[in-house]
């Protein structure tokens, strides 16, 4: 199932990350502040205990986050949108995916895979900015699952309604937050209207298109 984050802000950012005028270092801030939006949202049911602290003043019943968070950025791209999650939940552990497409098959390839021990029964957060023909996520979902991990979500910007539906189809029980579902996929497999390349608009190697 896929949920899309609607706040104001989110979106008015978005309008900023979509425009071709957009500069490199624009882009990656807005990104970092964009998936933070995101992850609050995503993060809304997470796991928590009651803990008691002393204040000043008094003892407060408090409430603490009770599950490891582990993020797993897909390379190149996700590593985007980190620091967006880090900044909101400082103590998550991290692994990383690397994909490529085989020209031939045209599936991905996975050239890199590390992840914590804590994907064993922690909440797992895949990102990358463009869900876009979904099968990188659904690769990346198949590894986590086949080291162990159970709690999966998938956080991106912006992903269309092929994406949506491979990842879906594949995998029912992940659920999907995104800033935008955007029209379809054009015959490059890029996002239509989308944002171009967010791999080369966040690292600035080559002109966005």
């Amino acid at each position: 199932m896929a949920e899309l984050v609607e706040h104001p802000c989110v979106q008015h950012k978005l309008a900023i990350i979509r425009d071709v005028e957009t500069g490199h270092k624009r882009f990656r801030e807005l990104a970092t502040e964009i998936t933070e939006f995101i992850c609050y949202e995503a993060l809304k049911n997470i796991k928590t205990k009651e803990i008691k602290v002393q204040t000043p003043v008094a003892v407060a019943t408090c409430r603490k986050i009770d599950t490891d968070i582990v993020v797993v950025p897909i390379l190149r791209a996700g590593v985007g949108m980190l620091d967006g999650i880090l900044e909101l939940v400082p103590t998550a552990r991290v692994g990383f995916v690397g994909l490529y497409r085989d020209e031939e098959t045209k599936l991905p390839v996975t050239y890199y895979e590390r992840f914590p021990p804590q994907i064993h029964g922690g909440t797992c957060i895949i990102i990358d900015p463009m869900l876009a023909t979904g099968g990188s996520t659904v690769a990346a979902i198949d590894q986590l699952k086949d080291k162990g991990a159970d709690n999966i979500i998938v956080i991106c910007i912006v992903t269309c309604p092929e994406g949506i539906e491979l990842v879906e189809s594949a995998h029912p029980d992940v659920k999907i937050y995104a800033a935008a579902i955007d029209t379809k996929l054009n015959e490059k497999k890029y996002i239509v209207p989308g944002l171009g390349d967010a791999g080369d608009r966040l690292f600035g190697t080559s002109d966005p298109e």
